[in-house]
């Protein structure tokens, strides 16, 4: 079977929908770009990951409705600003912190993390007498009055009904959400500040032209069957869905290991950091000590069956601080193993595996014996 898998070549591709790889335009209307058809509506509990009434079994992600621009041109509606706008994240799903701190612009948008747990009213904020782990896990300092990350969609929408997802970049000086997509609010990350930034960050490209076609068409397949693969193999609520997705991602994971065994330089695309680097660490980083277990994608893990992604994982973690710094493992395992009661109902979280990361030099045993027998 495994060696089966590996031998498998992926039947179709998907097409990213327009937030992962195209330009974007400096403001975009909520309303027109995604009309409440796409919201999840009230039919079913937010913490039901997939319909019960959909047959197919199959997870399919909610398209984000706020999809406004940060944008250096003259007469841009959201103009780059020093501490005008704030981010709320989650832990769990960090890839805006990693570019915020990759880019330098630490003293230039704040943020706050919400909770690690989700339940039937969406994301919650910590409590002042909550002492979690991660930088500015706290109660939301914007709305001292707000206790769940939906009130903050409903000051901006009274009738909205799809999830109440993060990351949610929100501008101080209107009261406006600017966007709720992670894709896009990584790319204004890239250059709309560059004029507020010293020249080191300025410099910092993840976005390389000469490398855009490649990036675009790396995210086209990564974020469907890698990124939301992992998703769609955890949520599926029947035996097709599930083997379909699970196929499908172990099919791409093994497109990675192949691509990573041979470039030239520790990064995906060889010496310097790009976005791919960025979108593919927050899906593999989680893979052992959450999707394994709890998403059923056991075919495999990185530590023992991917060695060169393993190695690249590492050398992120480890190498650039950007990576380690915003990764908060507690987080990541009790977000998705006390959240997610459709598949885990009595939210046990699992102690292993031990370590959650392992160092920089170091392999699990039957991997470090495999490499002395070679």
């Amino acid at each position: 079977m495994f060696s089966g898998l590996r031998r498998l070549q992926l039947s179709s591709r998907h097409i990213l929908p327009l937030n992962t790889t195209a330009g974007f335009p400096s403001s975009i209307s909520a309303r027109s770009i995604a009309p409440r058809t796409m919201a999840t509506g009230n039919s079913h509990k937010i913490t039901d990951w997939v319909n019960p009434n959909d047959k197919s079994g199959e997870f399919k992600r909610q398209q984000s409705v706020f999809r406004n621009w940060i944008s250096s041109k003259p007469g841009a509606e959201f103009p780059p600003e020093k501490d005008r706008y704030h981010l709320y994240v989650s832990y769990a799903s960090h890839r805006t912190l990693i570019t915020r701190k990759l880019k330098g612009l630490e003293d230039i948008i704040s943020f706050t993390s919400v909770h690690w747990h989700l339940a039937e009213k969406g994301w919650r904020f910590a409590t002042q007498e909550e002492n979690l782990p991660g930088e500015n896990a706290v109660p939301d300092p914007l709305h001292p009055q707000y206790t769940h990350l939906r009130e903050l969609y409903f000051s901006n929408d009274p009738e909205y009904s799809g999830r109440f997802t993060v990351p949610v970049l929100f501008d101080k000086k209107t009261q406006r959400i600017v966007s709720n997509e992670s894709a896009e609010i990584i790319r204004m990350f890239y250059t709309e500040f560059d004029s507020l930034l010293p020249q080191q960050y300025q410099s910092i490209d993840l976005y390389p032209s000469a490398l855009r076609a490649s990036i675009d068409a790396t995210n086209d397949w990564t974020y469907n069957d890698v990124n939301n693969g992992v998703y769609k193999s955890g949520f599926a609520t029947t035996q097709e869905a599930y083997e379909k997705a699970v196929t499908t991602l172990f099919a791409s994971l093994d497109k990675i290991e192949e691509h990573l065994a041979t470039t030239q330089g520790p990064f995906y695309f060889g010496s310097a950091i790009t976005e791919i680097d960025i979108r593919l660490f927050t899906t593999i980083v989680r893979f052992d000590p959450v999707y394994v277990q709890h998403f059923k994608c056991n075919v495999r893990d990185i530590r023992s069956g991917y060695p060169a992604v393993h190695r690249w994982l590492r050398h992120l973690y480890w190498q650039v601080p950007a990576f380690r710094d915003t990764t908060e493992f507690e987080h990541i395992k009790k977000h998705y193993t006390k959240s997610h009661k459709q598949i885990n109902p009595f939210g046990i979280t699992p102690v292993g595996p031990v370590p959650d990361i392992l160092p920089q030099d170091e392999e699990v045993r039957a991997v470090a014996v495999a490499a002395v027998k070679k």
